[in-house]
This record gives structure tokens, C-alpha cells and sequence, in this order.
């Protein structure tokens, strides 16, 4: 018996193609719209202004100590998410998740609540050693580490599971300690989910505007990102706003594209 294939040579019924097409146009769209509507010609006069050049500046530092910050923290607790006879699992992995759904705003506030002049650490940090955290540069940091951690996280978990863990017994049957053999063998099998999971984390990094401005504030060259500085410049200076858009998803695609072949499609 042989199976009819569809008229329209493959593509799908209509019923799911019209919606798809609906989709890629929703999603994309809008960036078309924002590349049509870009001034180029003045591209060169905006980008020249240094507030614009320190926000890329701060922003594109900020995101690469975030993500740092994430890989040493993520990659062992992932880790520990894996390991077998975990007591509370699903709370730690529901724990780990709530940044993900948490309204960003949200999160900055609470990271107020904790290391603010007068949060739960915030204060006795400030009483003994005079160091306050909130609007400063390290907490645009912390504000994006906090967001970016769960994509790391989740990201190196699943890659963890997937990984053969025949490699990881030999080894352990060879005398290698339990250290040793994560770093030399269960590192290098889940290095393209690190990989992966480092890029999700600074481009989420990268993109975060809502705990920013409520934990670090906006403070051009201190702690001013290019999301805050886009959204202050559509009040006054619409054309730069939209240059400022443009250059940060340039960065993105660019810096996402690059690591993508070298790392994610291997």
C-alpha cells in the first residue's frame, strides 16, 4: 500500500501553513521595521555621542563578567542537579527556575530586599566593611547574573544526563579522584552544552533592562546598559534610540552566529 503524498508537494495543509507564516512574520517583522526605520546616514554621528559609546562599553563588559560569573556558578550547581539520590530535587530545579517567570522588576527588587543598604546581607556588609552594592557597577553584575544563571543552568543539566557516563566510571576505575575526573572528563564531553548555555546566558545577559534599572539605577558610564539607554532615549532622542537598537541587535546576532557555528551545531 502506498501512501498518498500531499498536493501541495510536502509543505503542510493550510491550516498550519497560514499560522506558521502568521509566526515568522510576528517574529520578524518587527526587526525588519526597525532595520527600515534605522537612520543610517546619521548612524556614524549618533554612535559618535559618548554616552552612547560608554553604554556599549558598560554594557558589553558588564554581560561578560555576568556570564562568567554564571559559568562558576552554574556548571557545578547543574552538576549537583544530576548527581543521583538528590534530596529535594524538584524544589532546588523549581528554585532555580523561578528568575525564568519572575517579572524581572521583580527580581531587582528583591535583590533590594537582600543587598540593599538596609536588606538581609546589604546591611551588615555596609555596618562592617562601608561597601554598598545597590546602583553601583556590580549590581548591573549581579542584577544580569541573576537573571542569565537559570539558561546556564538548565542548559549544562541537560547536557550532563545526555553525557556517556562510561567515560566518567573508566576514568574513576583508573584512580582518578572525583575532581579529576570532572575536570578532565566530564567537562570536556559537555563542553558544547557549556558552550551553548554561556551564550544563552550572555545574550539574556546582555538584553536585561527591568532588574538593571531597579537594582543599579541608571547612571551614564556607572551603570547605564544600552537597554536603559534605549528607553531613555525614546523620550528625547527617538533616532538615537533606534541606533542604539540597531548596534545591540548587531552585537547580538553577530556575537550568537559566531559561537553558534563554532560550538552549538557541532
Amino acid at each position: 500500500m502506498t501512501v498518498d503524498q500531499p498536493r501541495n508537494g510536502g509543505v503542510g495543509p493550510l491550516t498550519l501553513t497560514v499560522p506558521a507564516f502568521v509566526g515568522l512574520v510576528f517574529l520578524v517583522g518587527p526587526l525588519i521595521g526597525l532595520l527600515l526605520r534605522t537612520p543610517w546616514l546619521r548612524l556614524p554621528e549618533l554612535l559618535a555621542d559618548p554616552a552612547v559609546a560608554d553604554a556599549l562599553r558598560l554594557s558589553l563588559v558588564a554581560s561578560a563578567i555576568a556570564t562568567a560569573l554564571c559559568l562558576l556558578l552554574g556548571v557545578p550547581l547543574a552538576w549537583l542537579l544530576v548527581q543521583p539520590g538528590l534530596p529535594g530535587r524538584p524544589v532546588l530545579r523549581a528554585l532555580i527556575t523561578v528568575p525564568l517567570v519572575m517579572p524581572p522588576v521583580v527580581g531587582g527588587v528583591a535583590l533590594l530586599m537582600l543587598l540593599g543598604r538596609n536588606g538581609v546581607l546589604g546591611a551588615p556588609l555596609a555596618a562592617l566593611t562601608g561597601i554598598t552594592i545597590p546602583f553601583t557597577t556590580t549590581a548591573v553584575v549581579l542584577a544580569e547574573a541573576f537573571v542569565a544563571l537559570p539558561f546556564l543552568v538548565l542548559s549544562v543539566e541537560g547536557a550532563l544526563r545526555s553525557a556517556d557516563r562510561r567515560y566518567e566510571e573508566a576514568a574513576a576505575t583508573l584512580g582518578a579522584d572525583r575532581l579529576t575526573v570532572f575536570r578532565r572528563v566530564t567537562v570536556p564531553l559537555v563542553l558544547p552544552g557549556i558552550a551553548s548555555g554561556a551564550v544563552l546566558a550572555w545574550a539574556r545577559a546582555l538584553g536585561e533592562f527591568g532588574a538593571t534599572v531597579t537594582f543599579a539605577g541608571s547612571f551614564p558610564g556607572r551603570t547605564q546598559t544600552m537597554p536603559v539607554a534605549v528607553y531613555l532615549a525614546l523620550e528625547s532622542n527617538p533616532e538615537a534610540a533606534l541606533a542604539l537598537s540597531v548596534i545591540l541587535l548587531l552585537v547580538s546576532v553577530l556575537l550568537l552566529g559566531l559561537l553558534r557555528d563554532r560550538w552549538i551545531s557541532r
